[in-house]
This record gives C-alpha cells, sequence and structure tokens, in this order.
C-alpha cells in the first residue's frame, strides 16, 4: 500500500472509527451546559380531554438558547392551555444521560431521540411505539419516519430534520473579489474559491472533524463508510479514500482547515469568529448566527458535486415517549402540540431546524427561501441519512 493511501486511511479511521456513537440529531459540537425550567399553567381542567394538572419532564439536547428558549415557549404554550406543567430540562451529555435516566429507572416522560440512538432504547423496551396510531401520521416524511421504525413498528413521530450545504461568508467573498457565479458547483470549484478566500487570518474551507461533515465528500463520490449490508466499516473502499485524498489534499494546501485547528468547538463557531470563509454546516446553523454572531452576513448554497454528483448528509430525530411513563396520554397530546404544521415553523424560524410535515414543506420554502439549498437534494441526486433513512425529496 502507498505512503499516502495509509495516510488517507488512518484519516478515514480518525473520521469513522466510533460509528456506534455518532449522534444522528442537528449535529452540534458544542454541548449546552444542563439546565432546567418550568413553564406552569392553571392546575385545574383539562383541554380536549387531555389530563390536568400534571407534570411533564422533558430531556432534549440544544443547538443554544435560540433552540432552548423556542422549546420552552412551545412547552409553556401547551401547559397554558392543557393545565399541566413541563419541566424542560437541556442535557450536557444527551447519549450519557438517556442511558442512565433509562437504566435508573426515572427517565424524562418525552425526550429528543435520535435516528442512531432509538432502536436500542426500542429494542430493551424502554420507549413507547405510538407513531403508528398518532394522529396525522401520514403528514410527516416517509423517509423519516422509516428512520424510526424498527421490527415493523414506528416507535416515534420526527420532530425535524437537517441537512448539510455549504454557508459562504458574503463580506469576505465580495472581499475576496468573487461574485453570484463564482459559487462552486463542483470539487474543482470549491478547491479553487477556496483558495482565493484563504489569508493568513481565514481558512478558505472550514470543516468540522468526523462523519457528520467528511461523510458528505464520501457520498459526492459515490461512496459509504459502510458496506452494502451495513455490517462492516468500508474504508479501505477507493470511493471513501478518493474522497478522503481530496480533502486532506486541501487540508495539507492549506485552504481547508478543520475547525479543531482554527482553534473552534465547531464549524458554526469557526465561521461565527469569522476564521472560516466557508463552512459545511446545516440550517443549524441560523440560530447560532442569530443568537452568537448577528453581524455575520452569509448565504446557503448547495454543497458541490463530486464526481458522482450531488450529495449531502441528512439528519433528524423524534419526539420520544418513555415506556414506563406515568402520563402517557397527557405527553402524546404534548408532542401532538410540538409537531403540528404551525409549531414547526415557528422552530424553524427560531432556530433553523426543517419541518418533518409534508404540510409544512410549501410555507417553510416560501417563507425561507434562502434556506432551500438546505432541503436534500433531489430525487435524482443523493441525501443520505447518517443513521437510518433513505434518499428524500426536498419541496417543490
Amino acid at each position: 500500500m502507498a505512503h499516502s493511501t495509509r495516510r488517507v486511511l488512518a484519516l478515514t479511521v480518525a473520521a469513522f472509527g466510533s460509528l456506534s456513537l455518532v449522534a444522528c440529531g442537528g449535529g452540534f459540537e458544542e454541548p449546552t451546559t444542563g439546565q432546567s425550567s418550568s413553564a406552569t399553567g392553571a392546575t385545574s381542567g383539562s383541554a380536549g380531554g387531555v389530563p390536568s394538572g400534571q407534570t411533564l419532564r422533558m430531556l432534549i439536547a440544544s443547538s443554544g438558547d435560540a433552540e432552548t428558549n423556542a422549546v420552552k415557549e412551545a412547552a409553556a404554550a401547551w401547559g397554558a392551555a392543557t393545565g399541566n406543567t413541563v419541566e424542560v430540562t437541556v442535557a450536557s451529555d444527551m447519549a450519557q444521560e438517556l442511558a442512565q435516566s433509562f437504566a435508573g429507572g426515572s427517565p424524562a416522560d418525552v425526550m429528543y431521540m435520535d435516528a442512531g440512538a432509538f432502536a436500542t432504547y426500542a429494542k430493551q423496551g424502554s420507549l413507547e411505539p405510538y407513531g403508528d396510531d398518532f394522529p396525522g401520521n401520514d403528514a410527516f416524511f416517509e423517509a423519516l419516519r422509516q428512520s424510526f421504525t424498527y421490527d415493523g413498528k414506528q416507535y416515534c413521530v420526527p420532530k425535524d430534520f437537517s441537512a448539510l450545504a455549504l454557508q459562504i461568508n458574503t463580506d469576505l467573498w465580495t472581499a475576496a473579489g468573487l461574485g453570484d457565479a463564482d459559487i462552486p458547483t463542483t470539487w474543482d470549484q470549491l478547491t479553487e474559491v477556496s483558495k482565493k478566500l484563504t489569508t493568513d487570518k481565514v481558512a478558505g474551507l472550514g470543516i468540522g472533524v468526523g462523519i457528520d461533515r467528511l461523510g458528505a465528500f464520501v457520498v459526492q463520490n459515490g461512496g459509504w463508510w459502510l458496506n452494502q449490508d451495513g455490517s462492516a466499516g468500508a474504508a479501505a473502499d477507493p470511493k471513501v479514500v478518493d474522497a478522503l485524498t481530496y480533502v486532506q489534499d486541501n487540508v495539507k494546501a492549506g485552504n481547508f482547515q478543520m475547525s479543531n485547528d482554527l482553534g473552534a468547538g465547531w464549524g458554526g463557531e469557526a465561521f461565527g469568529k469569522q476564521l472560516a470563509a466557508m463552512v459545511i454546516e446545516g440550517n443549524w446553523i441560523k440560530g447560532a448566527l442569530k443568537n452568537d454572531f448577528p453581524e455575520v452576513k452569509y448565504l446557503t448554497a448547495e454543497l458541490p458535486a463530486g464526481p458522482a454528483g450531488k450529495g449531502t448528509l441528512m439528519f433528524t430525530q423524534c419526539w420520544g415517549l418513555a415506556a414506563d411513563g406515568q402520563n402517557k396520554e397527557a405527553a402524546k397530546n404534548l408532542i401532538q402540540a410540538l409537531t403540528t404544521a404551525e409549531q414547526q415553523l415557528k422552530f424553524a424560524d427560531a432556530f433553523g431546524v426543517m419541518p418533518s410535515r409534508t404540510d409544512a414543506a410549501q410555507d417553510h420554502a416560501a417563507k425561507f427561501p434562502r434556506m432551500r439549498p438546505s432541503w436534500p437534494a433531489e430525487s435524482t441526486d443523493t441525501a443520505r441519512s447518517i443513521c437510518p433513512g433513505s434518499v428524500m425529496s426536498s419541496p417543490s
């Protein structure tokens, strides 16, 4: 094996070596300090037959204050309408806290559940399989519903989804003498413009370390990090090696840089601090920039196509319901309130996620046209879910 190939495979192992630990939410590398709040309404009466006077616990993994505040506000509104209380807790380590709560027999009533983790909890009987009987379940994208189906049962409804796109700092773009016609649509063009954007203080393209960013290049090269039946890794596949060779060559040249080498916890931070003129991040970056770096002007473009064509990675979570919960009927009603088309559009406005409902897709596209490139590729292209799922069409 050539020495250069060994170096690429080393990068492959670093990126793809811990598949079981990969989360499938928004890809947020920066954990949020644990916190909780209580959203309390009246303590008597009920709405639409929903039990009242109950206290529900909710556990979420948040991208930041924008998401946390939006979820708390929605939970508070439901609590006020139904005479219940919702205690929202933000996990500092979602995987660990979920595992500990289930093992200890004290899980939250409602929780964020990653597509890559739900099957484990479904298999052990920790999750209530409520999806198939959920009111209006057919309104959710089928590809997302399948991401939360185990052993023939849909365990939960998808709360939203996200997909990678190219985020471009428009001030740095203009300063480098670039215009709309220069937005890259191929790997060669991405290399070219990243070199023009690179200075001694700014990387042309910042990339987060791990499969949930580097994997996009693998997909665009027609590869995947698992073999066809998902039973083993595919690090030695030439399609994987060649994709990572492309990234590595640009990193060695200096026009691509990993976010941690830029002194940032994730790509959004590198972009917000203007340490990178472009980053590969999803629509969740909207909330982070709005709250932490409101002065940064940017546009969102499709990821450039690779040798095999266009491709991106899709991320999704569902609203998990604890099987041992004491307030399951109220919890199901809370989930209904959190997944209406209207509420999903409010979440999209607050922190950038895209609605999981087909009946909200066109309104989202009309209201947030700048986020259109973050929708997964059209059905003729490739939108691979980082966890279970499949190609998904964008809204028409």
